[in-house]
């Protein structure tokens, strides 16, 4: 029975990180076709999106496979637990990949303008996050985890001043309000991954050491 869960556990492993490896691809290629202006690039993370949702249908079957069939306790449990919970994240931050790649898509076919908007800093720092969170589960590291949290806030700071600057781009140019707007959403989408990687952080440090620290104020 142990040997058998056990590697049933190490598939679902082998299964959670190509799920990861997935989104971290999206997201870099939303990134790039952003920056890039490349809507061919754009429509490849749209189209790919369908890819990253089968495999969360498949992690979260093998998930509840896992707990009907074997029952875990500790350790194992609590991976499958926030495994199940981490799986659900993957899946929003496909999503969002995906949203930012459809702006992108419109901004690419709208006539150009000149916005004092620099999104590679926060795109920068998100997909950084997001990568660490997916080391930090691939190694049960709580402590990289941990810093993972610390810096969602340069993030969200990030993204206070874009929506400040779009704010006074739409005051300059109100005839291209729609246009600019679309900088806006993909400055909300940036933090919403920042928010996603914080919560794969913290679903890992659950699952290294039995801690819930959703919710907990950030020493």
């Amino acid at each position: 029975m142990t040997q058998h869960i056990h590697r049933q556990i190490d598939a679902l492993k082998q299964k959670i990180l190509y799920v990861g490896t997935l989104v971290e691809e999206a997201i870099a290629n939303a990134i790039s076709a952003l920056i890039n202006r490349d809507a061919v690039m754009a429509k490849k993370v749209i189209a790919n999106d369908a890819v990253i949702d089968r495999m969360e249908v498949e992690v979260e079957e093998e998930c509840l496979k896992i707990l009907a069939l074997y029952q875990p306790v500790a350790n194992d449990l609590r991976f499958v637990v926030a495994t199940l919970k981490i799986n659900n994240d993957l899946e929003r931050m496909g999503d969002l990949a995906k949203n930012i790649a459809k702006r992108t898509s419109y901004l690419a076919g709208a006539d150009p303008m000149e916005v004092p908007v620099d999104f590679r800093g926060m795109a920068m720092q998100a997909q950084h996050m997001v990568k660490q969170s997916l080391d930090a589960l691939v190694n049960a590291d709580a402590a990289l985890a941990r810093q993972v949290r610390d810096e969602d806030d340069e993030v969200d700071e990030s993204r206070q001043r874009i929506r400040q600057q779009v704010l006074a781009a739409i005051r300059r140019n109100p005839e291209r309000t729609e246009y600019l707007l679309k900088f806006n959403s993909v400055s909300k989408h940036l933090e919403r991954l920042a928010d996603m990687a914080t919560n794969v952080a913290e679903d890992v440090i659950y699952m290294v050491e039995g801690e819930i620290v959703r919710h907990q104020t950030k020493e």
